[in-house]
């Protein structure tokens, strides 16, 4: 039988974790996350790390192993994913991957994209103009050179904007050009199942999340972080909000801190929305992939997955 990867993916806050599980637990098999900013140990609440009992009802793989102080890119993600997997598969007909870093479950797909050389001192402007002009000014840089990416991207992502940009500027071409030139082969078959909901729903759920984030301790978390608030790892929808507000409300008066706050909640809300709009487009894209609702019944998903994934135990 050739080896299956079950890739659940969607918006977040759909309930990618909870159907990954019901599939581990169907199949008798172990979970990869490819959710680049559940990787780091000190981002718990913010990233919406499985909780304790869900980690307990399916071996995940790529949950907080890594440190916000080290330098792990895509490229080793798909290294270290694609090893595992190879000794996944020794034991197990099909490994499920969840997540909704669209990268770097293509980076395990497909594998990642060949890009020409350029210049580096291009990125070291592009880092000196992000530090002087700040992130719009990134953001609106690739509108103009690369609507289609601009679409997809994680606007508020500065490495990914500023990678962009600097093969836009270096090859007078859009980033976007080079993507998907070719697709590597791989020693296991990939079956996507997508979650989907009314877009209302999306929504409400993701400012439902937020709320329950702030209850289990988010604004403490990031005021930890907040020292480190540079590194890479932390520029991450959730932090970048609270790190604004920390540094608004520094000597401020509480009835004006108190306003900062709901204001800085609110901007969590609407980035993670447009985040999730731009995570949709980027699925979206892939026509194989089998699209099913939010509450879909497990035993209806597995019935319709037996045309590509026979011979289940």
């Amino acid at each position: 039988m050739k080896k299956i990867l079950l890739s659940v993916v969607g918006p977040t806050a759909i309930g990618k974790t909870k159907l990954a599980i019901s599939l581990a637990q169907h199949y008798k098999t172990e979970i990869i996350s490819a959710d680049s900013r559940q990787f780091f140990k000190e981002m718990r609440i913010g990233t919406a790390v499985p909780s304790e009992e869900e980690l307990k009802q399916a071996q995940h793989h790529f949950i907080q192993h890594i440190s916000i102080f080290d330098s792990y890119s895509v490229g080793d993600f798909e290294r270290d994913a694609l090893q595992l997997l190879n000794e996944l598969f020794e034991k197990n007909d099909v490994v499920i991957m969840v997540g909704g870093s669209g990268l770097y479950t293509k980076a395990i797909t497909e594998g990642l994209d060949d890009f020409p050389k350029v210049d580096s001192k291009l990125r070291e402007q592009l880092n000196e103009e992000f530090a002087e002009k700040g992130i719009e000014y990134l953001q609106n840089e690739l509108k103009k050179r690369d609507l289609d990416y601009y679409k997809s991207v994680d606007l508020n992502n500065p490495h990914r904007l500023i990678r962009a940009l600097e093969i836009c500027i270096g090859t007078g071409a859009p980033y976007s050009s080079f993507l998907s030139k070719n697709t590597k082969k791989r020693p296991f078959i990939t079956v996507t199942v997508g979650i989907e909901a009314d877009r209302t729903l999306i929504y409400d759920r993701i400012n439902q999340r937020v709320d329950i984030m702030v209850q289990e301790g988010l604004i403490e978390e990031v005021k930890q972080l907040e020292k480190h608030k540079e590194l890479n790892a932390l520029q991450t929808v959730g932090y970048r909000e609270l790190f604004t507000y920390f540094e608004k409300t520094e000597g401020h008066e509480a009835t004006n801190i108190e306003s900062d706050l709901n204001f800085a909640l609110e901007e969590i809300k609407k980035n993670t929305r447009r985040f999730a709009k731009r995570q949709l487009t980027w699925f979206k894209r892939n026509e194989e992939t089998i699209w099913v609702p939010y509450d879909v019944d497990l035993n209806e998903l597995v019935e319709t997955l037996k045309s590509s994934i026979p011979n289940e135990k």
